[in-house]
This record gives structure tokens, C-alpha cells and sequence, in this order.
């Protein structure tokens, strides 16, 4: 019954066009561009289906435990690099990219990317308060993107974690904005020790619900970058709340919950070390995942052929199996000490401006992550369990 509420809530608060484009640019396409997926690893080829690509390093916040050179002089992705890029990932099936930053609307090509590639999807990563009516009217003339606004916790908490004043009531004025123009709109929230008792709650999706929201996505909290914040990390039982938490909401609320760490049996994944998803930098170095700032490889190597550079890269070859043989979670947070011993292995180039990539990584003590040997709790909502089992499992990387 709550899928049915959860399409109902869809139909009536969205265009029939933007529903469409969802659904067949990101929800078939994106179903056969897996396909293409597990083909490829059979001949020992890996090409994630689903890449992320930070545009920018600019932003107007400055948050705790960002690893992103906000404070630094900008750089970003051309918008002919972007092209070619995603055409190239086009040619072997791809239809789906996830846009982050920095804050990817101060990207001044972002809108024109979008337009170029109609038979694609993207997901924007946006603190959201550069979104107005006209911005998000402009998102919906377009079509193919859905905002991913993120908030992390009450107006004195995000106050303090994000670095300005008055973040929460900017963001919630974006988010109003998107909704207004009737976008496919969702949430994301680093959950950690500040935010967690006030946003881990069921009151908190009720709250998103009645803002419009269409669906939310619970990262964990990573302390990576120059300012790490240790201090909130989660803890191993704080992370199994969280799951149950989600796995309850699902069951229970018209709402999307996303979450890309689990797969159908509540086993933990990390999608970098099954090769579903790597990242691209503003620098447009080549990355194990956004949070790993070392690369051997740029988009601009082999002719600008992101495939064979992604296909024959020595560095995340070798990072995917050092990391699924180490743990089904995150090694940056249980052992930096492995990635760090890839980094060498392959003398890999920090990607930051500042230049103190690994003097972070060397700070860095373990922590928990999503995996919680024992503690595995299965997928119960038929939907999420069927498409996890189809399209979003571990591919063989932790056998």
C-alpha cells in the first residue's frame, strides 16, 4: 500500500514529462546499462554505469569534514571536457551522472550540460539555496535532473556544521522553490553525532513529506579533508539504528529512501570495490570514489577517452581489489592504512590544491563503517529487495 501512496504522491505533484524522463533515461536505461555491466566484468573489463563527476570546486558554505578545496581559487570542468565526456559514456551504455561539486550551480555551463544530453539523467548534489523559481524553472524545462538538496540538522546545528548563518532557512527556501516548480526533488543528510537524534526520526520524514519532498538519502558521515571532525563519526551501533531506522521507513512512508550501501540480504557493499561507480574531480582527475583525492589519470589521457583510461586503470583496478578483500565497507574509514598502501603502490598524485591529501589520509585511525559483521539486516520492501538483487548487489567483487 505504500508504494501505491508513494506513485500516488508522484502523479499529483510532478509532469507526466518529468516522469517519463526519470523513469526511462535513469530507470531503463539505467537497468540495461548495468546489464552492459556485468557483461564487461565477465571479460574482465570494468566500467562503472553510474559515474560521478564533481564540476567544481567552488561553494558558498563551508562545511566540517568537507574534503573539496571550497576556499581555493575555482576550477571546474569545461563544459567541451563534460561533453565529451558523457557522449563517450553514452557509446557504452550510460545514461545516468551524478553532478557535484563544490556547489554545482555555480557552475556556469551546468544548466547547458543538462540541455546538451536530454537522453541522459542527472542527480545535482546542491546545498540548494542558489535555487530559485527561475533556476528551478529552468530544471524543469529541461527535465532530465533531479535536485538532491542536502540538509544536515536544525538551524543551530547546520549553522555550525556548514559554516554560515541561516543556512537551514536558505536551504528549505531552495527546496520550496524546486517543489513549487514541480521537480523531482530529494533530500540527502551526512548523518553523524550532531544531527542524528534530530534527524533519525520518523517525525523528520514526516516533516520532509509534507514539504513536497519525493525522496531522501542518509549518507554516513566520513571525517576526511583538512577539517576531518572525527569527533562525528558514528558509532558501529549508531549505524545499525540507521539501517533499521531506514529499512522501518520504507515499510511504512510514501517516500524514496535511497541508500547505495546495502545489498538485498542487508550485506554491506561499497559501491568503488564493485566497480558500479567512480568518481571524476574538478580537476578532472580520475578517483576511486569523491572521498579518495589521489588519481594516475585524467579524462584528458588517451584522447579524452574516459572509457579506455577508466577500463585500463591500473590504480583502481587495484583499489577495488585491495578494498573488497580488506572489507565489505569503507576502507577509508576502517583501514586508511590499505589505501594508503595503494596510494604508494601506484605513486598516485594528490588531487587537492592544498596539497595535504596524504598528511590527512596519515591522521586518519580507524572507524566504523556500514559493514557490521553479524549485524546484516535484509532488504523487506519487495521493490527495494527486487531491484538490489537485480541491479545493485556486490558483482562477484567480494568472493
Amino acid at each position: 500500500m505504500v508504494m501505491a501512496d508513494f506513485a500516488l504522491r508522484m502523479l499529483k505533484s510532478t509532469d507526466l514529462r518529468l516522469l517519463w524522463k526519470i523513469g526511462y533515461n535513469f530507470g531503463w536505461k539505467g537497468m540495461l546499462s548495468v546489464q552492459r555491466f556485468k557483461a564487461r566484468l565477465k571479460t574482465g573489463r570494468t566500467f562503472p554505469p553510474f559515474l560521478y563527476i564533481s564540476i567544481t570546486n567552488s561553494c558558498n558554505l563551508r562545511c566540517q569534514g568537507c574534503w573539496v578545496d571550497v576556499d581555493k581559487p575555482q576550477s571546474l570542468i569545461s563544459f567541451a571536457e563534460m561533453d565529451r565526456l558523457i557522449k563517450n559514456a553514452k557509446g557504452h551504455g550510460n545514461s545516468f551522472f551524478g553532478i557535484l561539486g563544490g556547489e554545482p550551480f555555480l557552475h556556469p555551463d551546468l544548466m547547458r550540460i543538462l540541455r546538451a544530453h536530454p537522453d541522459c539523467y542527472f542527480q545535482v548534489f546542491t546545498n540548494g539555496q542558489l535555487i530559485d523559481d527561475e533556476v528551478a524553472a529552468d530544471l524543469r524545462r529541461a527535465g532530465n535532473a533531479t535536485p538532491l538538496i542536502s540538509i544536515e540538522g536544525t538551524e543551530a546545528v547546520s549553522d555550525v556544521r556548514r559554516g554560515s548563518k541561516r543556512v537551514l532557512s536558505r536551504t528549505i527556501a531552495g527546496l520550496e522553490a524546486a517543489v513549487r516548480n514541480r521537480l523531482i526533488t530529494g533530500v540527502a543528510t551526512s548523518v553523524c553525532q550532531s544531527n542524528f537524534d534530530d534527524l533519525v526520526k520518523e517525525s523528520w520524514i514526516d516533516f520532509l513529506i509534507s514539504k513536497g519532498v519525493h525522496y531522501t538519502w542518509f549518507h554516513v558521515f566520513r571525517p576526511v579533508g583538512p577539517k576531518a571532525n572525527p569527533q562525528l563519526a558514528l558509532t558501529a551501533d549508531q549505524g545499525l539504528r540507521l539501517r533499521k531506522f531506514v529499512m522501518d521507513m520504507r515499510n511504512r512512508k510514501p517516500i524514496g529512501i535511497v541508500d547505495a550501501y546495502y545489498d538485498d540480504r542487508g550485506e554491506a557493499l561499497c559501491p568503488a570495490a564493485t566497480g558500479i561507480s567512480h568518481h571524476i574531480g574538478p580537476f578532472g582527475h580520475v578517483e576511486p570514489c569523491p572521498i579518495i583525492q589521489f588519481a594516475t589519470e585524467t579524462i584528458r589521457d588517451n584522447g579524452g577517452n574516459i572509457y579506455k583510461t577508466l577500463t585500463e586503470s591500473a590504480l583502481l583496478k587495484d583499489f577495488r581489489k585491495t578494498a573488497a578483500k580488506a572489507t565489505r565497507g569503507c576502507i577509508v574509514l576502517e583501514r586508511p592504512d590499505l589505501l594508503k598502501e595503494v596510494v604508494v603502490r601506484h605513486g598516485a598524485k594528490d588531487t587537492t590544491i592544498r596539497k595535504t591529501a596524504m598528511t590527512e589520509l596519515e591522521a586518519m585511525s580507524s572507524k566504523p563503517s556500514q559493514h557490521n559483521p553479524g549485524h546484516a539486516v535484509p532488504e523487506e520492501n519487495f521493490v527495494y529487495r527486487f531491484a538490489k538483487k537485480n541491479w545493485f548487489f556486490g558483482f562477484g567483487a567480494y568472493t
